[in-house]
């Protein structure tokens, strides 16, 4: 028999004001990694610094992480790190500036260390220099309580979804305050991702008694506030309810992993930069539909939450919130027929290669995950 290991955070620190447990950390230097200039048009970044001063810490900030956290940002900021040495690293922000700052941190505690090798899980130990503090900005990728990070290779096109159990940082701040900020459209992507986490963790190979609960609860969570905090971001009920559910969600999927969705979805965002969110929600109805001919734990699932078939309510949730049925009819990335046919044969290869296809409950190859991407693309019914 082989055992599991759960793992969360050795902290979480949540509900309003969780940001001041920065002021009570020991140390001379922290740095903050952040993405664009939300975080600072907030306040954000300015109460994180405040409260990392007030304990009598050095700050310096590390900005500009891009939407899909690129192999080359992250090398320049772990060059930073090395110049600075922090005894704390802060991410404040998206998944992307999260996923970034995993990355920065395993280039400051061992420099020049070989990207090929964290793609194929040949992980380094951390926490010789530095610990991890993650305050998530959106409610989505639960990556302020995950052992993940998704990188972008922009020169090979292939985002890389990185697996290291030292990446579950040492404490994740939840203040909903911060994603209250989230305009409807980001609300809508991050809570489908954080609705394809629970549904993949909750079918995965991996779950178990540990996880199943944290993946139905997240899952009747989004059911119920999603479309609220779409339709009004100031009703701080939903926003703390969809916050809550990203974390719980995470600590399922960082436990069991995740499925195919999330394979197609990393492959075909980087390459066309369909965000993250938006890819997983057009294509959990097609992946659900493919997949259940193998499994009953949807079968299951639709007997807990009493409806009759989960792929169409998620459809009807992903049309209340604006996201469209199939990648062709994308308004926000837009991708055409020429360029989505020139590129599917890879995406489909590097799909079936993706960590994520290994817990996925119905053995797939890249024919059958190639079919799935054009039945998303033009919307037709999986039916094989």
């Amino acid at each position: 028999m082989t055992y599991s290991i759960f793992s969360v955070p050795n902290k979480i620190i949540h509900g309003d004001g969780a940001m001041d447990f920065l002021s009570t950390l020991d140390g001379d230097r922290a740095v903050i990694v952040t993405g664009g200039n939300s975080m600072k048009r907030g306040g954000f970044l300015d109460d994180a610094k405040a409260f990392l001063e007030k304990a009598g810490l050095e700050v310096e900030i590390i900005d500009g992480v891009e939407p899909d956290p690129s192999l080359k940002t992250c090398l320049a900021g772990g060059k930073k790190m090395e110049e600075f040495g922090p005894q704390w690293i802060i991410a404040l922000g998206g998944g992307s500036a999260m996923d970034a700052a995993k990355l920065m941190w395993v280039f400051y505690e061992h420099p020049g260390y070989d990207f090929q090798k964290l793609a194929n899980f040949d992980n380094p130990p951390l926490g010789d220099k530095a610990k991890m503090i993650c305050i998530p900005s959106t409610s989505g990728t639960a990556s302020e309580i995950t052992a993940f990070s998704v990188i972008t290779d922009t020169e090979a096109e292939i985002k890389y979804p990185l697996v290291h159990p030292d990446f579950v940082p040492y404490a994740a701040l939840l203040d909903a305050k911060i994603p209250a900020t989230m305009p409807p459209r980001i609300t809508a992507q991050t809570g489908m991702d954080v609705m394809t986490h629970a549904v993949e963790a909750y079918v995965s190979t991996n779950a178990d008694d540990y996880t199943d609960p944290l993946a139905i609860r997240a899952i009747r969570l989004v059911f119920g506030y999603l479309k609220k905090a779409f339709d009004k971001g100031d009703d701080m009920e939903a926003r703390v309810k969809m916050h809550d559910a990203s974390t719980l969600a995470g600590m399922a999927f960082s436990n069991c992993s995740l499925g195919i969705v999330h394979s197609m979805a990393h492959k075909i965002g980087g390459i066309f930069h369909l965000t993250h969110g938006e890819a997983n929600a057009i294509m959990l109805p097609y992946v659900i539909d493919y997949n259940r001919k193998e499994t009953n734990r949807y079968d299951e699932l639709e007997k807990i939450l009493g409806i009759d078939d989960i792929a169409e309510e998620i459809r009807k949730l992903n049309a209340s919130v604006g996201l469209t049925a199939s990648i062709q009819e994308g308004q926000n990335t837009v991708i055409k027929e020429e360029d989505f046919l020139a590129h599917l044969d890879v995406m489909a290869e590097n799909a079936f290669k993706d960590a994520c296809t290994l817990t996925n409950p119905r053995q797939t190859s890249p024919e059958d995950i190639k079919k799935i991407y054009e039945c998303a693309y033009y919307g037709k019914k999986v039916d094989f």
